[in-house]
């Protein structure tokens, strides 16, 4: 008696197809399948470079999360630049703070950025340069780095000096007029007027001849001219180009006009 055909073995309900007769089907330029002439050992080695449901396994970190900036003062000492802001940037004084105080008081306004007195009346905070964009540091940072205000005032100041040994100046000059500026893009131009060595340049390059003005109308322009007894024309016209900057400005800083008096900045007057 003729046996029962398997649904397989009829080719019109089978579509032409090979199923059921997979193991002899040609693989073209696929690579050849690894059949196991023997079961797997269960207690062989794991190879731990073996794919796992197909993928690699993750590549180790190449440093911990300890060791990243927002938490090993190690690793932020060399990134921490001072920032000069508006007048009433409010944030906790650094002068004022007591990290003793801070930790007891638990996570109350520890989110809040540290702050100091700028010159002029400006306020200045502090930030670690990540590559593009800044962490502006709070109190949370200084516990977790376990260290002084003055540690971050000092290393923010040293890190600013050393860049701004080479950072250029723009000088120029039209008849009496002259005029010098900062504007490298790096983010710290403006800044420069909290180093002494900038500002003893500003009075002994534009000093001799009258007054000197200083305009910091946002983060990436620091500019400075001279106010000659014969030219008082040209405050107004640096007024006029320090509020045209601050006003288009991503990060306006101040619009109004300054003065090197003694080596301090204040408002000018007039």
């Amino acid at each position: 008696m003729e046996r029962d055909r398997w649904p397989n073995d009829d080719p019109e309900l089978r579509g032409g197809s090979d199923v059921g007769r997979d193991h002899n089907r040609d693989h073209g330029d696929e690579p050849a399948p690894a059949w196991r002439d023997a079961p797997p050992d269960p207690l062989a080695p794991i190879d731990p470079n073996a794919p796992v449901s197909g993928h690699l396994p993750p590549r180790q970190a190449a440093s911990s999360l300890h060791e990243s900036p927002e938490h090993d003062w190690r690793a932020a000492a060399a990134l921490i630049y001072p920032l000069l802001r508006p007048a009433g940037t409010s944030g906790l004084r650094l002068d004022d703070l007591d990290p003793r105080r801070l930790l007891e008081a638990g996570m109350r306004n520890r989110a809040e950025p540290l702050v100091d007195e700028g010159p002029g009346g400006l306020t200045v905070v502090y930030g670690i340069n990540a590559g593009g964009f800044d962490v502006i540091v709070n109190a949370d940072h200084l516990l977790s780095w376990g260290i002084t205000p003055s540690d971050i005032q000092d290393a923010a100041l040293r890190n600013l000096e050393t860049w701004s040994a080479s950072a250029p100046w723009t000088d120029e000059q039209s008849d009496h007029r002259r005029l010098l500026s900062s504007q490298s893009g790096d983010g710290w131009d403006a800044s420069r007027i909290l180093l002494l060595s900038v500002v003893e340049y500003l009075v002994g390059e534009l000093g001799a001849g009258g007054r000197v003005l200083v305009g910091v109308p946002e983060r990436d322009l620091l500019v400075a001219g001279t106010l000659r007894p014969d030219d008082e024309e040209f405050a107004a016209l640096l007024s006029d180009f320090v509020v045209e900057h601050s006003g288009a400005a991503d990060e306006p800083i101040d619009r109004r006009l300054f003065e090197l008096v003694d080596g301090h900045l204040t408002v000018f007057g007039g």
